[in-house]
């Protein structure tokens, strides 16, 4: 027997519908490519991606063709999400940080048939554009007086190529099952593989997004996504911000201290979201600069794992309370948030704070487990690690095209990658990537919290830490430092501040003080090259 309630398909368009029908004078403010701050609210957001939807329909778009953007977080980028989606299309957001082949690599597999991209990015795609065999139109998202002159392709105006279009325009209906977003794993090894999206996975995540133990957003709510869009939706934001009907703010092009401070203060943000890098060089500015952060109430911390000190230190110094995160791109991107429990909430603080530097509890929506390497469940115990694996209504099911061949288990089990625990209050933490464990002696050292200690030391700006070989115990911890601007730092300083932090057999065998890490696309350390790089060093006890 079924239910007798309405079968109402989960659209990506509703979400928008909602917010200009409830919410249409609430702001979505952006910084632009052009220069300054453009003003615009939902209602007027949702009239020019109908615009764009019917832009796309005259160029020959149809159901299921992917779009790609290359831009950052806009009101533009914004609308033609929107409006992609909205006609029934793929919005494929394209990372302008990769690499040019894996870029050429991206945009060819998905086979893109427009690409829509930003000032910044003319140069980029100009030289890109002979090896881009799929792409028919190129839509720089600016209006006429900042087209340029001399450009060696065939552009088409965004501003003008949407004026000729009626804002009520009609949207597309589809299977609530149909794909609405397209992005690609950062790829640090091999090539890129697509994350198809569907319209009901991106309305569920976004709902659950909303949730208190989440983001917690309402219409009240000032909201700035710093993590870009095409870092797996934005973590969601601009879905999210529609639903709620919160305002919203974007940097554009922006991503220096200074210009988000004053974003955030200006604009009255009080929820925030970026990668760690991105608030490790806030607290430095702020600590050079001084000043606040405004109204700034929460920031999501997401992408690599947030150390104690940054916890503190937005805790103390000024007044922000950080949730972190956990997710993938796979997972569109939310797994965990780092919300307390009731049970952590009447701990002393300092015990919060063991809780709060693991990746949170997970969201309805999303099943964990931890398995050994026999596929057994590991107990929630929060000592014992092993894989872990998710499922559920926004998780990858199969990569786009096939790539990878089977990626669930007989039960539908995704593999994150991931060596994790889980306890009996529902947080889990990870204790590092399952390629980049130090296996020493038989046992496994986390370079993840190897690394988030080592930062809270005086004059560490960032700590990457990898394994080298020993012919003793298999692998032992190199520890690589990046010093703060006018820092000295000094390899005994850093062993004497580790002492009684970690675990004796945890210590590195060396600490090298180096002038850069290398980071991938996504912001987070690249392992990859750091191995390579120190394939040939000899620990001094070896």
């Amino acid at each position: 027997m079924l239910g007798t309630m309405q079968d109402w398909p989960l659209l990506v368009w509703k979400l928008i519908d909602h917010a200009a029908t409830n919410h249409g004078d609430r702001e979505v403010i952006s910084l632009t490519c052009e220069g300054g701050v453009h003003r615009s609210n939902w209602r007027t957001v949702h009239g020019r991606a109908r615009q764009v939807a019917e832009a796309l329909r005259r160029m020959g778009i149809v159901p299921g063709d992917r779009v790609a953007t290359l831009a950052w977080n806009t009101y533009r980028h914004v609308e033609g999400w929107y409006g992609i989606s909205g006609m029934g299309g793929v919005a494929h957001t394209i990372n302008p940080r990769l690499f040019d082949d894996q870029i050429v690599y991206i945009a060819n597999h998905a086979e893109d048939r427009i690409l829509f991209f930003d000032l910044t990015f003319v140069k980029l795609v100009e030289r890109l554009a002979p090896r881009l065999t799929s792409i028919e139109h190129f839509v720089l998202m600016t209006d006429r007086s900042h087209m340029p002159a001399d450009s060696t392709l065939d552009l088409l105006c965004y501003e003008e190529l949407i004026a000729a279009e009626d804002p009520a325009m009609a949207w597309t209906p589809v299977p609530e099952t149909a794909a609405a977003g397209l992005c690609y794993t950062s790829g640090t090894t091999g090539n890129p593989k697509g994350v198809q999206y569907s319209h009901r996975s991106n309305v569920l995540h976004a709902m659950a997004a909303c949730m208190t133990d989440t983001f917690g957003l309402g219409a009240a709510s000032v909201v700035c996504p710093i993590a870009p869009m095409y870092h797996a939706n934005a973590w969601s934001i601009p879905y999210t911000a529609a639903a709620a009907g919160a305002k919203l703010v974007m940097g554009g092009p922006h991503f220096d201290a200074p210009t988000l401070q004053k974003l955030i203060v200006d604009e009255d943000v009080d929820v925030a979201l970026a990668v760690p890098t991105i608030w490790l060089g806030m607290l430095q500015h702020l600590e050079k600069a001084g000043g606040g952060l405004g109204k700034l109430k929460r920031t999501a911390i997401g992408g690599s794992a947030v150390p104690r000190s940054m916890i503190e230190a937005f805790d103390t110094l000024h007044g922000v309370h950080v949730m972190q995160l956990w997710g993938m791109t796979e997972m569109s991107p939310l797994g965990t948030v780092g919300t307390a429990s009731p049970e952590v909430l009447a701990m002393p603080y300092e015990q919060q704070i063991d809780y709060r530097v693991k990746q949170g509890r997970g969201l309805f929506g999303v099943e964990m487990k931890v398995v050994d390497e026999d596929g057994a469940e590991i107990p929630r115990n929060g000592t014992d690690f092993g894989r872990l694996m998710v499922r559920g209504p926004w998780i990858v099911g199969s990569y786009f095209k096939g790539d990878g061949g089977q990626v669930l288990d007989a039960d539908g089990w995704f593999d994150t990658g991931d060596v994790a625990t889980l306890d009996a209050l529902g947080y889990m933490h990870i204790v590092d990537r399952s390629k980049d464990v130090i296996k020493s002696g038989g046992e496994w050292i986390s370079s993840i919290d190897l690394e988030n200690a080592a930062v809270g030391a005086p004059g560490v700006a960032e700590a990457a830490v990898i394994g080298i070989a020993h012919p003793k115990w298999d692998e032992r911890p190199l520890l690589l430092v990046r010093q703060k601007e006018g820092a000295t730092v000094s390899k005994e300083a850093v062993l004497a501040y580790l002492d009684g932090k970690i675990a004796k057999w945890w210590m590195p065998d060396d600490v090298l003080i180096v002038e850069d890490l290398p980071h991938t696309a996504t912001g987070k350390l690249l392992k990859t090259e750091l191995r390579e790089r120190y394939k040939d060093y000899r620990l001094p006890t070896a």
